[in-house]
């Protein structure tokens, strides 16, 4: 019974740092967008 819940809590742990990993490059992406797109209102 430990060893499952040990196993649940690490699963969690993992799951949340990918989830973070994840947003954190998806806000730079969409950043860089913006950024090319100002750049280019910029220009005309």
């Amino acid at each position: 019974m430990k060893n499952r819940v040990f196993l649940v809590m690490l699963l969690s742990i993992a799951a949340l740092s990918a989830g973070c990993n994840t947003m954190a490059g998806a806000g730079k992406d969409i950043q860089r967008g913006g950024e090319k797109i100002e750049n280019a209102a910029e220009k005309k």
